[in-house]
């Protein structure tokens, strides 16, 4: 462990927390929190938009599969200028419209107040579990570089993430976003450069022996095959889960209304999607350079080994292994500091998200203060969104400006990430952390999707219809995930999603003719 690393990485890590903080403002109100007043620009948002895709679980999971597999998983990847382009054509619009900043108000609008509860828990375990997926592969290269026990280095990382994320709000979260990935970017093409020119072949021996052991592989392209992680398995649980991020998560809604324009919007949706394609493509060239590189230096593979159960790293590991034990001095500081930006962005987003679901979703809905519309009308802050009209936001009171929401906010930011300390916990002994994370994701969004095209795409669809819709849809994605189904659990979003939208198309059309 050199003092140089440790410098680097501490100075970096606290400019950060210490920068999203200074968004801290006595005066400001609930919606500065959750939406940064409508004003930023649309690179900074897209910027943003790019960080939250490039986790850490971008950073490590993806290396760690092409490490121990193939390409496959880079074909998540190729779906997304399906998913942005439909977000810049339709989403977009949609919600700027919208005078409610949550995701789900839409689908209380369409079918009542339990479609907005329904869509609104299966959003919050899902940025549970993803922050606790992400807090744990942060603490692998700490683990590493420090020698500190995993267990306390995810608690102290996330206890400064959470700080910030309290303290500046989304405006805090998407300017600190915008920052780390200029460094992220940087830091991956640094890490490729050293791996490639350390080969003793250099890069193209590299290269051709990856390519001859079919690690550039992009899965079989078997249209029969559904129980395997196959090309168009991925491509399609890409496409599905995409929509899902662009359509109804919260992190992509609340970052379309924090643009200063509908254009700038329309302009992040698609910079931030189509930025992730090449540089996650230089995350799986990390993974297959690795490969390449300890089978070329079988001496050098034989250190690959746990510390502490002498066992042999997972794929996850040996890339963390390799910054800390490989990369010159103040190279190790800097790479480990950038996975900690990819990681510190995307958790900052969840756990404002998270919180502003909580709000507006929750708070709001159960409380009897009051809001003003923007045009003087009293609105109950119960319905304020939808009493205020479309184009007029609800004003806070004196008593939320004066800290109510905020602490509402505040307090739920904090619930948020320690329950997601407690998934990292459960997570340490998992095998590949990029599995488990497509697993639960898949699992826990539940099928929102449908929903949401269900209400969005059937103007007849009724209350009744979206509900058994969604009962079926629940079941369907019960029975894949339990393993026995012979289909992969990737695809329980897919049948998830088409098994709401289907049946409550098809009640709307037999039960409600004429």
């Amino acid at each position: 462990m050199n003092i140089i690393d440790l410098i680097i990485f501490f100075v970096f890590t606290g400019g950060i927390v210490l920068f999203g903080a200074s968004f801290y403002s006595r005066k400001a109100t609930a919606d500065d929190f959750t939406s940064a007043g409508r004003s930023l620009p649309g690179w900074v948002v897209g910027m943003s938009i790019f960080s939250t895709y490039v986790s850490s679980i971008s950073y490590l999971g993806y290396p760690g599969k092409a490490y121990d597999s193939n390409w496959n998983a880079f074909v998540f990847s190729l779906s997304i200028p399906v998913a942005s382009w439909v977000a810049a054509r339709w989403f977009v619009p949609f919600y700027r419209k919208q005078t409610s900043v949550s995701a789900y108000s839409f689908l209380e609008e369409r079918f009542g107040l339990w479609a907005r509860w329904y869509a609104s828990a299966c959003y919050l375990l899902t940025q549970i579990a993803r922050i606790g997926t992400i807090v744990y592969l942060l603490a692998l290269p700490m683990n590493l570089l420090l020698g500190w026990d995993i267990r306390m280095v995810i608690v102290l990382t996330s206890i400064a993430i959470i700080a910030y994320s309290m303290l500046g709000g989304v405006k805090g979260v998407i300017w600190a976003d915008a920052i780390q990935g200029f460094i992220m970017i940087g830091g991956a093409l640094v890490c490729l450069c050293i791996l490639l020119f350390a080969h003793p072949g250099g890069p193209v021996e590299s290269m051709r022996m990856a390519w001859e052991a079919d690690k550039f592989s992009l899965g079989s392209f078997s249209l029969t095959t559904l129980g395997e992680s196959t090309f168009w398995v991925c491509l399609v649980y890409g496409i599905f889960t995409n929509l899902q991020n662009y359509g109804i998560d919260q992190n992509y809604v609340q970052r379309y209304h924090a643009a200063k324009s509908d254009r700038e919007a329309r302009f992040s949706a698609l910079f931030g999607g189509y930025l992730f394609i090449p540089v996650s493509a230089v995350f799986f060239l990390i993974g297959t350079a690795l490969w390449s590189y300890y089978h070329a230096t079988p001496e050098l593979a034989s250190q690959l080994l746990n510390s502490s159960t002498s066992q042999p790293l997972k794929g996850d590991e040996v890339f963390p292994f390799f910054i800390v034990h490989v990369l010159p001095t103040g190279l190790t500081g800097l790479l480990v500091a950038s996975i900690f930006a990819a990681g510190m962005s995307t958790v900052s987003t969840s756990i404002t998200s998270g919180a502003t679901v909580v709000l507006s979703d929750f708070w709001r809905r159960l409380s009897s203060q009051s809001a003003i519309c923007r045009d003087g009308v009293h609105s109950p802050s119960a319905s304020d969104e939808a009493k205020c009209g479309r184009g007029m936001n609800p004003v806070p009171t004196a008593g939320e400006i004066g800290g109510g929401g905020l602490l509402v906010l505040r307090l739920s930011s904090l619930v948020i990430g320690v329950l997601g300390i407690l998934i990292a916990l459960a997570l340490v002994n998992v095998d590949s952390i990029l599995d488990s994370w497509w697993k639960l994701s898949s699992i826990f969004s539940g099928g929102m999707l449908g929903l949401f095209l269900l209400g969005f795409l059937s103007r007849k669809a009724r209350n009744i219809d979206a509900a058994i819709g969604v009962v079926c849809g629940f079941l369907v994605i019960a029975w894949i995930s339990l393993g026995n189904s012979g289909i992969h659990e990737y695809l329980a979003i897919v049948f998830g999603t088409i098994t709401i939208f289907l049946i409550g198309f098809l009640l709307t059309k037999w039960l409600h003719r004429g």
